[in-house]
Protein backbone atom coordinates (compact mmCIF):
# COMPACT_ATOMS: atom_id res chain seq x y z
CA UNK A 1 0.00 0.00 0.00
CA UNK A 2 1.53 3.38 -1.29
CA UNK A 3 2.35 6.19 1.82
CA UNK A 4 0.25 8.90 2.04
CA UNK A 5 1.79 12.09 0.94
CA UNK A 6 0.06 14.03 3.61
CA UNK A 7 1.48 11.57 6.05
CA UNK A 8 4.96 13.65 5.79
CA UNK A 9 5.83 16.42 7.85
CA UNK A 10 4.94 19.25 5.69
CA UNK A 11 1.28 21.06 5.60
CA UNK A 12 -1.95 19.60 3.79
CA UNK A 13 -4.56 21.78 3.55
CA UNK A 14 -8.16 20.73 2.71
CA UNK A 15 -11.85 22.17 1.40
CA UNK A 16 -13.90 23.82 4.22
CA UNK A 17 -17.67 23.26 4.47
CA UNK A 18 -19.17 22.35 1.37
CA UNK A 19 -23.20 21.79 2.08
CA UNK A 20 -22.73 24.94 4.24
CA UNK A 21 -20.69 26.80 1.51
CA UNK A 22 -23.54 25.40 -1.29
CA UNK A 23 -26.63 26.05 0.68
CA UNK A 24 -25.78 30.01 1.84
CA UNK A 25 -23.18 31.22 -0.94
CA UNK A 26 -24.30 30.00 -4.26
CA UNK A 27 -28.06 29.67 -3.03
CA UNK A 28 -28.20 25.72 -3.86
CA UNK A 29 -30.97 23.74 -2.03
CA UNK A 30 -29.63 20.41 -0.99
CA UNK A 31 -32.47 18.46 1.03
CA UNK A 32 -30.58 16.58 3.82
CA UNK A 33 -27.35 18.28 3.15
CA UNK A 34 -26.73 15.90 0.27
CA UNK A 35 -24.66 17.41 -2.02
CA UNK A 36 -23.73 14.56 -4.49
CA UNK A 37 -26.72 14.36 -6.56
CA UNK A 38 -25.67 17.66 -7.75
CA UNK A 39 -22.85 15.40 -9.83
CA UNK A 40 -26.15 14.65 -11.69
CA UNK A 41 -26.75 17.87 -13.42
CA UNK A 42 -24.32 20.38 -15.38
CA UNK A 43 -25.43 23.59 -13.34
CA UNK A 44 -24.62 21.51 -10.07
CA UNK A 45 -20.81 20.05 -11.70
CA UNK A 46 -20.09 23.52 -12.74
CA UNK A 47 -20.57 24.66 -9.14
CA UNK A 48 -18.61 22.10 -7.39
CA UNK A 49 -15.79 22.92 -9.28
CA UNK A 50 -15.93 26.04 -8.90
CA UNK A 51 -16.02 25.37 -4.90
CA UNK A 52 -12.89 22.94 -5.68
CA UNK A 53 -10.96 25.37 -7.35
CA UNK A 54 -10.73 27.71 -4.83
CA UNK A 55 -9.11 25.57 -2.45
CA UNK A 56 -6.61 23.77 -4.76
CA UNK A 57 -5.82 27.66 -5.45
CA UNK A 58 -4.79 28.45 -2.45
CA UNK A 59 -2.62 25.45 -1.73
CA UNK A 60 -0.74 26.36 -5.03
CA UNK A 61 -0.48 29.42 -4.09
CA UNK A 62 1.38 28.42 -1.00
CA UNK A 63 2.95 25.89 -2.09
CA UNK A 64 1.39 22.96 0.14
CA UNK A 65 -0.87 19.94 -0.88
CA UNK A 66 -4.37 19.64 -0.05
CA UNK A 67 -6.41 16.58 0.94
CA UNK A 68 -10.00 17.13 -0.88
CA UNK A 69 -13.24 15.21 0.05
CA UNK A 70 -15.51 14.41 -2.44
CA UNK A 71 -18.92 15.32 -1.66
CA UNK A 72 -20.27 11.77 -0.95
CA UNK A 73 -20.80 12.37 2.77
CA UNK A 74 -24.66 11.95 2.42
CA UNK A 75 -23.50 9.33 -0.19
CA UNK A 76 -24.84 6.01 1.62
CA UNK A 77 -27.71 3.84 1.39
CA UNK A 78 -30.23 5.12 3.81
CA UNK A 79 -29.59 8.67 2.93
CA UNK A 80 -29.48 8.13 -1.01
CA UNK A 81 -32.47 6.34 -0.98
CA UNK A 82 -34.30 9.46 0.39
CA UNK A 83 -32.86 11.17 -2.51
CA UNK A 84 -34.34 8.34 -4.80
CA UNK A 85 -31.31 6.75 -5.82
CA UNK A 86 -31.04 3.23 -6.05
CA UNK A 87 -27.50 0.75 -5.13
CA UNK A 88 -26.88 1.25 -9.06
CA UNK A 89 -27.13 5.42 -9.28
CA UNK A 90 -25.37 5.59 -5.86
CA UNK A 91 -22.52 3.39 -7.05
CA UNK A 92 -22.41 5.88 -10.23
CA UNK A 93 -22.40 8.76 -7.68
CA UNK A 94 -19.30 8.13 -5.73
CA UNK A 95 -17.60 7.31 -8.80
CA UNK A 96 -18.35 10.53 -11.00
CA UNK A 97 -17.05 12.52 -7.39
CA UNK A 98 -13.90 11.11 -7.51
CA UNK A 99 -13.43 11.92 -11.44
CA UNK A 100 -14.59 15.37 -10.81
CA UNK A 101 -11.68 15.82 -7.66
CA UNK A 102 -9.50 13.99 -10.98
CA UNK A 103 -9.80 17.12 -13.56
CA UNK A 104 -9.00 19.01 -10.36
CA UNK A 105 -5.69 17.32 -9.70
CA UNK A 106 -4.69 17.49 -13.65
CA UNK A 107 -5.16 20.83 -13.54
CA UNK A 108 -3.27 22.32 -10.47
CA UNK A 109 0.39 22.29 -9.98
CA UNK A 110 0.12 20.71 -6.11
CA UNK A 111 0.08 17.64 -4.08
CA UNK A 112 -3.73 16.71 -4.35
CA UNK A 113 -4.36 13.73 -3.11
CA UNK A 114 -8.40 12.32 -3.54
CA UNK A 115 -10.21 10.95 -0.57
CA UNK A 116 -13.37 9.49 -0.76
CA UNK A 117 -15.50 10.83 1.81
CA UNK A 118 -18.37 8.29 3.72
CA UNK A 119 -20.24 10.04 6.04
CA UNK A 120 -22.20 8.07 9.42
CA UNK A 121 -25.06 6.00 8.58
CA UNK A 122 -27.03 8.40 10.78
CA UNK A 123 -27.26 12.06 11.52
CA UNK A 124 -23.82 13.20 12.40
CA UNK A 125 -25.00 15.33 15.23
CA UNK A 126 -26.84 12.77 17.58
CA UNK A 127 -26.78 9.28 18.29
CA UNK A 128 -29.97 7.78 17.44
CA UNK A 129 -29.16 3.69 16.70
CA UNK A 130 -25.57 1.80 17.45
CA UNK A 131 -24.86 -0.48 14.87
CA UNK A 132 -22.06 -2.67 16.39
CA UNK A 133 -18.81 -2.96 14.37
CA UNK A 134 -20.11 -6.01 12.01
CA UNK A 135 -23.56 -4.10 10.56
CA UNK A 136 -20.98 -0.91 10.27
CA UNK A 137 -18.73 -2.83 8.01
CA UNK A 138 -21.81 -4.65 6.00
CA UNK A 139 -23.49 -0.95 5.79
CA UNK A 140 -20.37 0.88 4.61
CA UNK A 141 -18.83 -1.94 2.88
CA UNK A 142 -20.16 -0.97 -0.49
CA UNK A 143 -18.61 2.52 -0.71
CA UNK A 144 -15.78 2.08 0.37
CA UNK A 145 -15.48 -0.48 -2.50
CA UNK A 146 -16.42 1.34 -4.93
CA UNK A 147 -14.04 4.04 -3.69
CA UNK A 148 -11.42 1.40 -3.66
CA UNK A 149 -11.94 0.48 -7.31
CA UNK A 150 -11.28 4.85 -8.17
CA UNK A 151 -8.09 6.66 -8.30
CA UNK A 152 -8.92 7.60 -4.85
CA UNK A 153 -5.89 7.95 -2.56
CA UNK A 154 -7.53 6.99 0.81
CA UNK A 155 -11.16 7.06 2.18
CA UNK A 156 -12.27 9.18 5.25
CA UNK A 157 -15.33 8.83 7.48
CA UNK A 158 -16.20 11.68 8.75
CA UNK A 159 -18.39 13.16 11.70
CA UNK A 160 -18.75 9.99 13.48
CA UNK A 161 -20.31 9.46 16.54
CA UNK A 162 -19.12 6.45 17.58
CA UNK A 163 -16.22 3.63 17.97
CA UNK A 164 -18.39 1.28 16.93
CA UNK A 165 -19.40 2.46 13.54
CA UNK A 166 -16.05 3.37 12.98
CA UNK A 167 -14.57 0.17 13.59
CA UNK A 168 -16.72 -1.20 11.51
CA UNK A 169 -15.56 1.27 8.71
CA UNK A 170 -11.57 0.55 8.95
CA UNK A 171 -12.52 -3.24 8.90
CA UNK A 172 -14.59 -2.53 5.57
CA UNK A 173 -11.35 -0.40 4.30
CA UNK A 174 -8.85 -3.13 5.71
CA UNK A 175 -10.80 -5.91 3.27
CA UNK A 176 -11.41 -3.81 0.46
CA UNK A 177 -7.23 -2.83 0.67
CA UNK A 178 -7.50 0.93 1.22
CA UNK A 179 -6.25 3.23 3.74
CA UNK A 180 -8.68 4.80 6.00
CA UNK A 181 -8.84 8.32 7.87
CA UNK A 182 -11.28 8.29 11.21
CA UNK A 183 -12.60 12.11 12.29
CA UNK A 184 -14.67 12.05 14.77
CA UNK A 185 -17.09 14.81 16.26
CA UNK A 186 -17.24 16.07 19.62
CA UNK A 187 -19.78 18.12 21.70
CA UNK A 188 -18.84 21.09 23.53
CA UNK A 189 -17.54 18.89 26.19
CA UNK A 190 -15.18 17.13 24.11
CA UNK A 191 -16.81 14.24 24.34
CA UNK A 192 -18.12 12.48 21.32
CA UNK A 193 -22.30 12.33 20.59
CA UNK A 194 -22.20 8.99 21.99
CA UNK A 195 -20.77 10.17 25.48
CA UNK A 196 -17.35 8.52 24.83
CA UNK A 197 -14.29 10.59 25.75
CA UNK A 198 -12.25 11.12 22.39
CA UNK A 199 -9.22 9.60 23.87
CA UNK A 200 -11.27 6.31 24.30
CA UNK A 201 -12.88 6.50 20.96
CA UNK A 202 -9.20 6.63 19.46
CA UNK A 203 -8.00 3.78 21.53
CA UNK A 204 -10.97 1.37 21.10
CA UNK A 205 -10.91 1.82 17.37
CA UNK A 206 -7.02 1.13 17.42
CA UNK A 207 -7.24 -1.79 19.94
CA UNK A 208 -9.93 -3.89 17.89
CA UNK A 209 -7.81 -2.78 14.48
CA UNK A 210 -4.47 -3.19 15.09
CA UNK A 211 -4.06 0.46 14.84
CA UNK A 212 -5.38 0.29 10.65
CA UNK A 213 -6.36 4.13 10.01
CA UNK A 214 -3.59 5.99 8.65
CA UNK A 215 -4.63 8.87 11.12
CA UNK A 216 -7.54 10.41 13.25
CA UNK A 217 -9.21 13.66 12.95
CA UNK A 218 -11.63 15.65 14.29
CA UNK A 219 -14.41 17.58 12.48
CA UNK A 220 -17.78 19.56 12.74
CA UNK A 221 -16.70 20.95 16.20
CA UNK A 222 -15.39 23.92 17.19
CA UNK A 223 -11.27 24.51 18.47
CA UNK A 224 -12.53 25.66 21.76
CA UNK A 225 -14.89 22.50 21.95
CA UNK A 226 -11.60 19.96 21.46
CA UNK A 227 -8.92 21.20 22.60
CA UNK A 228 -9.18 21.07 25.88
CA UNK A 229 -9.56 17.43 25.37
CA UNK A 230 -6.43 16.68 23.85
CA UNK A 231 -3.75 15.61 26.23
CA UNK A 232 -0.07 16.21 25.74
CA UNK A 233 2.02 13.17 25.41
CA UNK A 234 -0.33 10.61 25.24
CA UNK A 235 -0.28 7.68 22.64
CA UNK A 236 -3.58 8.58 21.54
CA UNK A 237 -3.52 12.25 21.18
CA UNK A 238 -0.34 11.82 19.13
CA UNK A 239 -2.57 9.47 16.39
CA UNK A 240 -4.70 12.51 15.49
CA UNK A 241 -2.84 14.26 12.24
CA UNK A 242 -6.08 16.31 11.26
CA UNK A 243 -8.18 19.15 12.19
CA UNK A 244 -11.53 20.31 10.20
CA UNK A 245 -13.13 22.86 12.09
CA UNK A 246 -17.00 24.76 12.44
CA UNK A 247 -16.94 28.64 12.41
CA UNK A 248 -18.66 28.50 14.78
CA UNK A 249 -18.53 28.12 18.41
CA UNK A 250 -22.47 27.09 18.68
CA UNK A 251 -23.13 23.76 20.03
CA UNK A 252 -24.74 20.79 16.99
CA UNK A 253 -28.13 21.23 18.84
CA UNK A 254 -27.72 25.10 18.01
CA UNK A 255 -26.43 24.82 15.11
CA UNK A 256 -29.38 22.54 13.95
CA UNK A 257 -31.80 24.87 14.87
CA UNK A 258 -29.87 28.14 13.60
CA UNK A 259 -31.61 29.90 10.47
CA UNK A 260 -28.61 32.00 9.52
CA UNK A 261 -25.20 30.90 9.25
CA UNK A 262 -22.60 31.91 11.97
CA UNK A 263 -19.60 32.28 10.11
CA UNK A 264 -17.37 33.04 12.94
CA UNK A 265 -14.02 35.24 12.21
CA UNK A 266 -11.66 33.91 9.88
CA UNK A 267 -8.49 35.03 11.44
CA UNK A 268 -9.31 34.03 14.84
CA UNK A 269 -9.84 30.25 13.72
CA UNK A 270 -6.49 30.41 12.13
CA UNK A 271 -5.16 31.23 15.36
CA UNK A 272 -6.87 28.75 17.33
CA UNK A 273 -5.06 26.13 15.07
CA UNK A 274 -1.94 27.55 15.61
CA UNK A 275 -2.09 27.26 19.36
CA UNK A 276 -2.92 23.99 18.89
CA UNK A 277 -0.42 23.21 16.77
CA UNK A 278 2.48 24.49 18.89
CA UNK A 279 1.45 21.88 21.68
CA UNK A 280 0.57 19.25 18.94
CA UNK A 281 2.97 19.94 15.78
CA UNK A 282 1.82 16.03 14.45
CA UNK A 283 -1.21 17.98 13.14
CA UNK A 284 -0.81 19.22 9.57
CA UNK A 285 -4.02 18.25 8.04
CA UNK A 286 -5.84 21.60 8.13
CA UNK A 287 -8.95 22.21 6.76
CA UNK A 288 -12.82 23.47 7.96
CA UNK A 289 -16.19 22.00 8.03
CA UNK A 290 -19.81 23.72 9.02
CA UNK A 291 -20.03 27.38 8.22
CA UNK A 292 -16.50 27.44 6.74
CA UNK A 293 -15.75 28.66 3.48
CA UNK A 294 -12.29 29.24 1.37
CA UNK A 295 -11.43 32.70 3.41
CA UNK A 296 -11.29 30.30 6.24
CA UNK A 297 -8.60 27.85 4.87
CA UNK A 298 -7.00 30.93 3.02
CA UNK A 299 -6.60 32.45 6.65
CA UNK A 300 -4.91 28.83 8.12
CA UNK A 301 -3.04 28.68 5.16
CA UNK A 302 -1.06 32.34 5.56
CA UNK A 303 -1.16 31.24 9.05
CA UNK A 304 0.54 28.17 8.84
CA UNK A 305 2.53 28.32 5.90
CA UNK A 306 4.46 31.52 6.70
Amino acid sequence: MATLPQLSPGVFLTDGGAETTLIFDDGIDLPDFAAFPLLDDPDGRAALTRYFERYAGIAERDGVGIVLETVTWRANPDWARRRGYDGTRLHEANRKAVELLEDIRRRFATTVVISGCIGPRGDGYRVDDVMTREEACSYHAPQVRTFADTNADLVTAMTLTTSQEATGIVDAARQAGTPVVISFTVETDGRLPSGQTLGAAIEAVDRDTDAYPAYYMVNCAHPTHYAPALEPGAPWTGRIRGMRANASTLSHAELDEAETLDRGDPEALAAGYVRIREQFPQITVLGGCCGTDHRHVDAISRAVSG
